[in-house]
């Protein structure tokens, strides 16, 4: 029997304290500067300018039971749609109207943090309603 792994989710990006930020309110996750740190301006600041902007951020869990999340700065921007992409779900175990109605709501919520709202698929035979959106750096996710 195979022992359970924990999973980290990189993600590459211009900006990875942005959005590392983007997604800790997301999730309620906590965005935590590197040890030692009181803020991440206090280290960046320890770069030199020309290497300023930190090539990484992280955001966890606070209670330890979600993925931690790692953002590293790439140089190239995205071009092309995700091959993975990750559904906060925010309407488990609700169907019609009501359903609609937590997605609706949380896509407000987001709008504000830089968030860009997609497509709405509504329910079919199938599936359950969920709304496409895209994180700051233009990542597609789902409101499921």
């Amino acid at each position: 029997m195979a022992s359970i792994r924990q999973v980290q989710i990189t993600f590459d990006c211009a900006e990875p304290v942005r959005v590392a930020r983007f997604w800790a309110e997301v999730l309620g996750y906590v965005a935590p500067p590197p040890e030692g740190f009181a803020t991440w301006d206090d280290f960046d600041r320890t770069w030199p300018p020309e290497q300023q902007g930190p090539a990484y951020a992280v955001c966890a869990d606070p209670s330890g039971v979600g993925p931690r999340l790692f953002f590293q700065r790439v140089p190239e921007g995205k071009v092309v749609k995700n091959r993975v992409h990750l559904d906060v779900r925010v309407g488990t175990g609700l169907v019609g109207a009501e359903r609609l109605a937590a997605l609706e709501a949380e896509c407000a919520r987001l709008l504000p943090l830089g968030a860009v709202r997609g497509q709405l698929l509504t329910a079919d035979e199938e599936n359950e309603s969920c709304l496409n959106m895209q994180d700051v750096e233009g990542n597609e996710f789902c409101l499921d």
